[in-house]
């Protein structure tokens, strides 16, 4: 079997971790897979191995506006599948207009289908994208041959506004070895002179960030030396929302310390200098930065909302990630609990087991095995 993998619209950190992962950890051979032909950017196409069943293709359209973006898909990409003699289409993404039979599509977007989430937004620009591309994504999987989840959450929520029922596969990313064996402390004190709070995900107006600032800054009130570092990118709206609490809340004393957009490559480094990881985010689909400081060996606090309970499981502490009163009370409930200081962390990072690139690798090839065979028998 030849198979095609569209990630020619692949721009999410998670959707490129998730397709580096695959091709590096992939063996197509023990699924019946000969040959595997690759679209996707020239930056991503540097960043994924180069492997001997591997044609990559770069994607020219890339650059271009996204309305020449979906029309690539849907007329010409289809005609360089059949030109290389492709059996299958995997696409890492459900926001394409791809079409080809049999296919696998990857949903990895929650935002326009979480309830709410999407109207933060308001009457804006990235609203009516939402708007459009909640569209793109249900035309995409419901004429799709079968699908992939990430989590069951995610599978629910989706499922409800598809109005057919393709044959589905939950099937979770990876995560790198690079997040394991930080030697980290067993636990952290509280006569240390700093506490340090990692919070690794980009700023975006469900990621409520400033609440977490707010939070910080009552624990410290009770005279505990907490310091926050937020890691990754921005949306304008949201930074500027952080901007006004951090004014509001360091008025006294600076204790945020943001570092911006971090190479993943350089991520375990910034894990390895925390205590304590939160996660705030009120939308996901898979959470993957959790995941990591799951593998990392960190004490969590996470958001009760989304996947994050599938995920973390009895690994972490939970909040209301839009009450910054409960997030302070989930971190005083960690710093004066020793036992919990020691247990949270050997247990997330025993579940972290359950999410291996060589698992995601070899299940996502064999359901592609298998749904090629039922449809060859159709």
């Amino acid at each position: 079997m030849k198979l095609a993998i569209n990630a020619s619209r692949a721009r999410s950190g998670g959707a490129q971790s998730h397709l580096i992962g695959i091709i590096s950890n992939a063996v197509p051979l023990n699924s019946g897979i000969n040959e595997v032909h690759l679209w996707c950017d020239k930056n991503l196409l540097e960043k994924i191995p180069n492997k001997s069943w591997l044609v990559k293709h770069f994607s020219e359209i890339s650059n271009q506006p996204i309305l020449n973006q979906l029309l690539w898909e849907k007329f010409y990409l289809p005609k360089l599948i059949h030109k290389y003699k492709c059996d299958f289409l995997f696409n890492v993404d459900a926001g394409s207009l791809c079409r080809f039979n049999p296919s696998i599509t990857m949903s990895q977007d929650m935002l326009a289908f979480e309830k709410g989430e999407a109207d933060r937004f308001g009457f804006s620009k990235e609203r009516l994208r939402q708007f459009f591309l909640k569209r793109i994504q249900l035309y995409s999987l419901k004429n799709s041959t079968a699908n992939i989840f990430l989590t069951s959450y995610a599978q629910k929520i989706i499922s409800r506004e598809l109005n057919s029922v393709n044959p589905y596969k939950i099937i979770p990313h990876g995560v790198s070895e690079n997040f394991n064996n930080l030697n980290k402390k067993s636990s952290l004190t509280l006569n240390q002179k700093e506490i340090n709070i990692l919070y690794v995900s980009p700023i975006w107006l469900f990621k409520h960030q400033w609440e977490v600032v707010k939070a910080v800054e009552k624990v410290r009130a009770k005279k505990f030396n907490l310091k926050l570092t937020l890691v990754g990118g921005f949306e304008e709206k949201a930074f500027r929302k952080l901007t006004k609490q951090r004014y509001l809340s360091e008025n006294k004393a600076k204790f945020v310390n943001y570092l911006g957009h971090i190479p993943h490559n350089k991520l375990p480094d910034i894990y390895k200098k925390a205590d304590i990881f939160i996660f705030a985010s009120s939308c996901e689909n898979m959470p993957i930065s959790l995941i990591e400081a799951m593998r990392s060996g960190l004490p969590i606090l996470s958001s009760n909302r989304g996947p994050m309970p599938e995920v973390l499981r009895d690994g972490g502490l939970y909040f209301d990630p839009e009450n910054y009163i409960s997030i302070a009370k989930a971190i005083e409930k960690l710093l004066f609990n020793k036992n919990l200081l020691f247990s949270l962390p050997k247990r997330s990072k025993e579940l972290s087991k359950n999410y291996s690139w060589d698992r995601c690798a070899n299940e996502t090839l064999e359901y592609v095995k298998e749904i090629g065979k039922s449809f060859k028998d159709k």
